[in-house]
Protein backbone atom coordinates (compact mmCIF):
# COMPACT_ATOMS: atom_id res chain seq x y z
CA UNK A 1 0.00 0.00 0.00
CA UNK A 2 1.20 3.54 -0.83
CA UNK A 3 -0.38 7.07 0.26
CA UNK A 4 -0.04 9.37 -2.84
CA UNK A 5 -1.25 12.02 -5.04
CA UNK A 6 -2.20 11.11 -8.43
CA UNK A 7 -3.50 13.99 -11.23
CA UNK A 8 -6.50 13.36 -13.34
CA UNK A 9 -5.07 12.90 -16.76
CA UNK A 10 -9.12 12.17 -17.99
CA UNK A 11 -12.33 11.43 -16.72
CA UNK A 12 -14.36 10.51 -19.16
CA UNK A 13 -17.97 9.58 -20.03
CA UNK A 14 -18.34 6.08 -21.53
CA UNK A 15 -22.35 5.24 -21.85
CA UNK A 16 -25.06 7.09 -19.23
CA UNK A 17 -23.30 7.06 -15.64
CA UNK A 18 -20.35 5.15 -16.43
CA UNK A 19 -17.10 6.89 -16.00
CA UNK A 20 -13.43 5.89 -17.22
CA UNK A 21 -11.27 7.87 -15.05
CA UNK A 22 -7.24 7.58 -16.25
CA UNK A 23 -4.80 8.84 -13.17
CA UNK A 24 -0.78 9.49 -13.62
CA UNK A 25 1.32 9.11 -10.32
CA UNK A 26 3.29 6.51 -8.38
CA UNK A 27 1.46 3.27 -8.65
CA UNK A 28 4.41 0.91 -8.18
CA UNK A 29 2.38 -0.68 -5.41
CA UNK A 30 -0.40 -2.27 -7.40
CA UNK A 31 1.30 -5.40 -8.57
CA UNK A 32 -2.00 -8.03 -9.60
CA UNK A 33 -5.37 -7.68 -11.03
CA UNK A 34 -7.95 -7.39 -8.51
CA UNK A 35 -6.62 -4.94 -6.11
CA UNK A 36 -8.19 -1.56 -5.89
CA UNK A 37 -7.36 1.76 -4.64
CA UNK A 38 -9.05 4.78 -2.41
CA UNK A 39 -9.66 8.17 -3.42
CA UNK A 40 -10.48 10.63 -1.83
CA UNK A 41 -13.16 12.88 -3.39
CA UNK A 42 -13.77 16.32 -2.23
CA UNK A 43 -16.53 17.26 0.44
CA UNK A 44 -16.79 13.29 1.04
CA UNK A 45 -15.17 12.46 4.86
CA UNK A 46 -14.16 8.39 3.61
CA UNK A 47 -11.73 7.52 0.63
CA UNK A 48 -14.09 5.94 -1.80
CA UNK A 49 -12.80 2.33 -3.25
CA UNK A 50 -12.40 1.46 -6.33
CA UNK A 51 -11.32 -1.76 -8.69
CA UNK A 52 -8.63 -1.25 -11.36
CA UNK A 53 -9.46 -1.71 -14.48
CA UNK A 54 -5.94 -1.21 -15.82
CA UNK A 55 -2.71 -0.13 -15.10
CA UNK A 56 0.84 0.82 -16.44
CA UNK A 57 3.97 2.47 -15.38
CA UNK A 58 2.83 5.85 -15.64
CA UNK A 59 -0.85 5.58 -13.87
CA UNK A 60 -3.99 3.39 -12.93
CA UNK A 61 -7.34 3.55 -14.80
CA UNK A 62 -11.09 3.07 -12.62
CA UNK A 63 -13.99 2.56 -14.41
CA UNK A 64 -17.01 3.49 -12.18
CA UNK A 65 -20.82 4.12 -12.44
CA UNK A 66 -22.20 7.35 -10.33
CA UNK A 67 -24.17 6.30 -7.82
CA UNK A 68 -24.24 8.71 -5.26
CA UNK A 69 -22.90 12.29 -4.52
CA UNK A 70 -19.29 11.16 -3.71
CA UNK A 71 -19.04 9.93 -7.20
CA UNK A 72 -20.90 12.40 -8.82
CA UNK A 73 -18.50 14.74 -7.29
CA UNK A 74 -15.97 12.35 -8.78
CA UNK A 75 -17.13 12.78 -11.99
CA UNK A 76 -17.50 16.57 -12.16
CA UNK A 77 -13.25 16.80 -11.42
CA UNK A 78 -11.76 18.02 -14.64
CA UNK A 79 -7.85 17.04 -15.75
CA UNK A 80 -5.13 18.47 -14.10
CA UNK A 81 -6.62 17.76 -10.47
CA UNK A 82 -5.23 16.16 -8.08
CA UNK A 83 -6.84 13.60 -5.97
CA UNK A 84 -5.25 11.87 -2.67
CA UNK A 85 -5.01 8.13 -2.93
CA UNK A 86 -4.53 4.73 -1.84
CA UNK A 87 -2.60 2.57 -3.95
CA UNK A 88 -2.22 -1.02 -4.29
CA UNK A 89 -4.92 -2.12 -1.86
CA UNK A 90 -5.80 -5.74 -1.25
CA UNK A 91 -4.64 -9.36 -2.31
CA UNK A 92 -5.91 -9.61 -5.92
CA UNK A 93 -6.44 -12.93 -7.90
CA UNK A 94 -3.77 -15.62 -8.00
CA UNK A 95 -3.23 -16.58 -11.74
CA UNK A 96 -1.10 -19.45 -10.66
CA UNK A 97 -4.28 -21.61 -10.37
CA UNK A 98 -6.22 -20.92 -13.56
CA UNK A 99 -5.17 -24.02 -15.53
CA UNK A 100 -5.15 -23.67 -19.51
CA UNK A 101 -8.16 -22.01 -20.26
CA UNK A 102 -9.24 -19.72 -17.10
CA UNK A 103 -13.21 -18.14 -17.22
CA UNK A 104 -13.52 -14.88 -16.47
CA UNK A 105 -17.21 -14.31 -15.16
CA UNK A 106 -18.92 -10.28 -14.34
CA UNK A 107 -21.72 -8.64 -13.94
CA UNK A 108 -22.46 -4.70 -13.72
CA UNK A 109 -19.68 -2.86 -11.83
CA UNK A 110 -17.46 -6.29 -11.74
CA UNK A 111 -16.47 -6.21 -15.34
CA UNK A 112 -14.01 -3.03 -15.07
CA UNK A 113 -11.14 -5.43 -13.45
CA UNK A 114 -11.55 -8.68 -15.77
CA UNK A 115 -9.96 -6.13 -18.43
CA UNK A 116 -6.60 -6.24 -16.23
CA UNK A 117 -7.16 -10.11 -15.46
CA UNK A 118 -7.69 -10.94 -18.85
CA UNK A 119 -4.49 -9.05 -19.95
CA UNK A 120 -2.34 -11.18 -17.21
CA UNK A 121 -3.54 -14.34 -17.86
CA UNK A 122 -3.21 -13.67 -21.87
CA UNK A 123 0.44 -12.59 -20.82
CA UNK A 124 0.90 -16.35 -19.56
CA UNK A 125 -0.38 -17.84 -22.41
CA UNK A 126 -3.55 -19.22 -21.25
CA UNK A 127 -6.72 -19.35 -23.59
CA UNK A 128 -9.42 -16.60 -22.12
CA UNK A 129 -13.13 -16.86 -22.10
CA UNK A 130 -15.38 -14.26 -20.44
CA UNK A 131 -19.54 -13.90 -19.72
CA UNK A 132 -20.07 -10.47 -18.64
CA UNK A 133 -23.76 -9.69 -17.95
CA UNK A 134 -25.94 -6.61 -18.28
CA UNK A 135 -29.39 -5.39 -17.73
CA UNK A 136 -29.87 -4.59 -21.52
CA UNK A 137 -28.10 -3.70 -24.76
CA UNK A 138 -27.82 -0.16 -23.75
CA UNK A 139 -25.82 -0.86 -20.19
CA UNK A 140 -22.67 -2.58 -22.40
CA UNK A 141 -19.59 -1.59 -21.80
CA UNK A 142 -16.01 -2.58 -21.67
CA UNK A 143 -17.13 -5.77 -23.88
CA UNK A 144 -15.78 -4.97 -27.19
CA UNK A 145 -12.24 -3.59 -24.89
CA UNK A 146 -11.99 -7.10 -23.48
CA UNK A 147 -13.13 -9.10 -26.78
CA UNK A 148 -9.91 -6.67 -28.69
CA UNK A 149 -7.09 -8.28 -26.40
CA UNK A 150 -8.30 -12.13 -27.68
CA UNK A 151 -10.91 -13.14 -25.33
CA UNK A 152 -14.06 -15.28 -26.75
CA UNK A 153 -16.49 -13.06 -24.65
CA UNK A 154 -19.89 -13.90 -24.21
CA UNK A 155 -22.75 -11.20 -23.16
CA UNK A 156 -25.83 -12.17 -21.34
CA UNK A 157 -28.60 -9.37 -20.38
CA UNK A 158 -31.65 -9.78 -18.62
CA UNK A 159 -33.93 -8.61 -21.03
CA UNK A 160 -32.59 -10.38 -24.42
CA UNK A 161 -31.73 -7.10 -26.08
CA UNK A 162 -28.21 -8.68 -26.71
CA UNK A 163 -26.47 -11.76 -26.39
CA UNK A 164 -28.25 -14.66 -24.08
CA UNK A 165 -31.18 -13.71 -22.78
CA UNK A 166 -31.14 -14.33 -18.84
CA UNK A 167 -28.27 -14.37 -16.76
CA UNK A 168 -24.37 -15.20 -16.64
CA UNK A 169 -25.25 -18.86 -15.30
CA UNK A 170 -27.44 -19.28 -18.70
CA UNK A 171 -24.12 -18.69 -20.64
CA UNK A 172 -21.75 -20.95 -18.46
CA UNK A 173 -23.61 -24.24 -18.74
CA UNK A 174 -21.78 -25.36 -22.08
CA UNK A 175 -18.72 -23.56 -21.86
CA UNK A 176 -15.38 -26.00 -21.28
CA UNK A 177 -13.05 -24.26 -18.59
CA UNK A 178 -10.82 -25.01 -16.02
CA UNK A 179 -10.69 -22.69 -13.34
CA UNK A 180 -13.24 -19.27 -13.01
CA UNK A 181 -12.56 -15.77 -11.71
CA UNK A 182 -15.78 -13.92 -10.75
CA UNK A 183 -16.81 -10.09 -9.66
CA UNK A 184 -20.03 -9.15 -9.44
CA UNK A 185 -23.15 -9.01 -6.65
CA UNK A 186 -23.52 -11.54 -3.95
CA UNK A 187 -26.85 -12.43 -5.60
CA UNK A 188 -24.57 -13.76 -9.08
CA UNK A 189 -21.76 -14.92 -6.73
CA UNK A 190 -24.37 -17.40 -4.98
CA UNK A 191 -25.67 -18.54 -8.90
CA UNK A 192 -22.05 -19.58 -9.89
CA UNK A 193 -21.09 -20.96 -6.79
CA UNK A 194 -24.36 -23.31 -7.52
CA UNK A 195 -23.69 -24.55 -11.12
CA UNK A 196 -19.84 -24.25 -11.24
CA UNK A 197 -17.96 -27.33 -12.26
CA UNK A 198 -14.43 -26.33 -11.07
CA UNK A 199 -12.76 -24.55 -8.36
CA UNK A 200 -12.74 -20.77 -8.44
CA UNK A 201 -11.82 -16.95 -6.69
CA UNK A 202 -14.76 -14.39 -5.84
CA UNK A 203 -13.74 -10.73 -5.94
CA UNK A 204 -16.25 -9.46 -2.66
CA UNK A 205 -17.37 -5.95 -2.84
CA UNK A 206 -17.83 -4.72 0.59
CA UNK A 207 -18.60 -1.08 2.44
CA UNK A 208 -15.07 -0.41 3.94
CA UNK A 209 -14.26 2.30 6.24
CA UNK A 210 -10.57 2.78 5.55
CA UNK A 211 -9.55 0.45 3.12
CA UNK A 212 -6.57 -1.24 4.26
CA UNK A 213 -8.02 -3.36 7.55
CA UNK A 214 -7.56 -1.04 10.83
CA UNK A 215 -11.31 -0.67 11.07
CA UNK A 216 -12.63 -3.70 11.23
CA UNK A 217 -15.57 -2.67 9.26
CA UNK A 218 -15.86 -5.05 6.54
CA UNK A 219 -15.57 -8.27 8.33
CA UNK A 220 -16.92 -11.36 6.73
CA UNK A 221 -17.20 -14.82 8.39
CA UNK A 222 -15.51 -17.34 6.34
CA UNK A 223 -14.41 -21.17 6.72
CA UNK A 224 -11.18 -20.09 8.39
CA UNK A 225 -13.14 -17.57 10.79
CA UNK A 226 -13.43 -13.58 10.65
CA UNK A 227 -11.41 -12.02 7.64
CA UNK A 228 -11.98 -8.33 6.60
CA UNK A 229 -12.17 -8.22 2.87
CA UNK A 230 -9.83 -5.24 2.45
CA UNK A 231 -6.74 -7.03 3.65
CA UNK A 232 -7.65 -10.71 3.57
CA UNK A 233 -9.44 -10.02 0.36
CA UNK A 234 -11.08 -8.80 -1.77
CA UNK A 235 -10.36 -11.98 -3.14
CA UNK A 236 -11.26 -15.21 -1.96
CA UNK A 237 -11.31 -18.68 -3.28
CA UNK A 238 -14.35 -20.49 -3.28
CA UNK A 239 -13.42 -23.41 -0.92
CA UNK A 240 -12.94 -19.93 1.80
CA UNK A 241 -16.77 -18.73 1.84
CA UNK A 242 -19.35 -19.78 3.32
CA UNK A 243 -22.03 -20.73 1.50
Amino acid sequence: MKKTTLMIYKNNPIIGGVYKLYLTGDVSAIHCPGQFVELSVPGQFLRRPFSVCDWDRDGVTVVYRTVGQGTRRLAAMMPGEGIDALVGLGNGFDTSLSGEKPLLIAGGSGVPMMLCLAKQLLAEGKTVTAVLGYRTASDIFLADDIRYLGVDVHLTTEDGSAGVRGTVTDAMEDLDYTYFYTCGPEAMFRAVNGVANTSGQFSLEARMGCGYGACMGCTIETVKGPKRVCKDGPVFTREELLW
